[in-house]
């Protein structure tokens, strides 16, 4: 056979060789699971979140959005959510995506220790929208997770934590005021001394009704006020009838600010001072007679010559109790601001600082005026 026959046959068996294999080969394989690499929530899936459940080693949390939009948390005294704190948990989770399939085998999803832990979140009509369970944290890092009841146990980069503490949820900012929102302020310093500083406008110099001779307003002097007033948050509330919300009442200082939109607030912080008091005798201790000695030794010192001295009085002994915690109570002029409605379910306890940063007299914020002047000689 000549050598171009010979070639011209090997090139057609190769052509029927390629036929072949492209017919015969098998279908690409299907992609392992469509949820790889997508996010826990899609964004469509978060704006459409009214109700948050959380569940861990037997305790639950519910986080609730009214119909205003506005997030709340039943469990505490339906206060007001903490919206960035919640908005960063929803976030977390819209970022997060599932990196690997891990098992679909129930002894092994068995073993990855799905238990109580939960993530639950459903819409306005309480549907629910996902339902997430926490399993073991992988040692390679990431979480392992499944939804719902599924034979299907994922991997994800999830470090969240699952915060069950009611509290911790709650807005602990009690104003939503800015300083430059203050058009008057009143400031109580004792019972026979108030004073009220006021502005036009909020670029303005403050005026004072009352300035001690020789004296004129520190400039800035009611900035620290200003800010401590408008950053208030609690960091406990307590019973209405707590002993120590009731002991501060008597002790209270008071401010009352008038914004230029012409609302008005009126604080009042305070708390029990200090007290000393005398302790009382302890219970062996020997007084009167009795500390001159017994009987017999009374006998013996007269036969010895020796003098039988008076017993010294006993000094008192004092103890210090020290200050109560700081209360704050607060009022709006609006009947239907939430934080009247608030006061009326429990007492609010504030940092310490928020108490003592304030001017504790008059003349804190005064300082000596400039001499006048004097008129020019002729």
């Amino acid at each position: 056979m000549k050598l171009k026959q010979l070639l011209l046959i090997v090139a057609l068996l190769a052509a029927v060789s390629a036929l072949v294999f492209i017919v015969r080969r098998p279908a690409p394989a299907p992609s392992a699971d469509a949820r790889l690499g997508q996010p826990l929530l899609t964004i469509a899936t978060a704006e459409n979140i009214a109700e948050i459940r959380l569940t861990e080693a037997g305790k639950s949390l519910t986080l609730n959005r009214d119909p205003a939009g506005l997030w709340y948390v039943p469990s505490y005294y339906d206060f007001p959510a903490d919206f960035p704190k919640i908005a960063r948990f929803v976030t977390e989770l819209a970022e997060t995506k599932l990196t690997r399939l891990v098992t679909t085998n129930p002894d092994r999803i068995e073993r990855l220790e799905f238990k109580d832990t939960h993530i639950t979140v459903l819409n306005a009509s309480a549907k629910e929208l996902t339902a997430i369970a926490l399993g073991k944290t992988s040692e390679t890092g990431g979480r392992f997770l499944r939804f719902g009841k599924e034979s299907k146990a994922y991997l994800a980069a999830l470090n969240t934590y699952l915060d069950l503490e009611p509290k911790n949820w709650a807005q602990t900012e009690l104003l939503t005021l800015k300083p430059d929102d203050i058009a008057h302020i009143e400031i109580s310093f004792s019972a026979d001394e108030r004073i009220t500083f006021k502005r036009a406008k909020k670029e303005d110099p403050w005026t004072a009704s009352a300035t001690p001779a020789g004296q004129k307003l520190k400039p800035d002097a009611l900035a620290p006020t200003l800010n401590t007033l408008t950053s208030l948050r609690f960091t406990e509330t307590t019973d209405l009838a707590d002993a120590n919300a009731l002991a501060a009442k008597p002790h209270a200082r008071c401010f009352q600010i008038e914004t230029f939109d012409k609302k008005i607030l009126k604080i009042s912080l305070g708390r029990k001072p200090e007290e000393k008091k005398i302790k009382p005798p302890v219970a062996d201790a020997k007084t009167g007679l009795a500390a001159l000695g017994s009987a017999t030794e009374l006998a013996q010192k007269s036969a010895t010559g020796t003098p039988v001295e008076p017993a010294k009085p006993l000094a008192p002994e004092f103890e210090t109790i020290p200050a109560g915690p700081v209360f704050v109570t607060l009022s709006h002029s609006d009947s239907t601001a939430p934080i009247n409605t608030l006061m009326a379910k429990r007492a609010f306890q504030i940092a310490e600082y928020s108490f003592t940063s304030l001017p504790q007299k008059s003349a804190d914020l005064f300082e000596a005026a400039p001499p006048t002047p004097s008129a020019a000689k002729p």
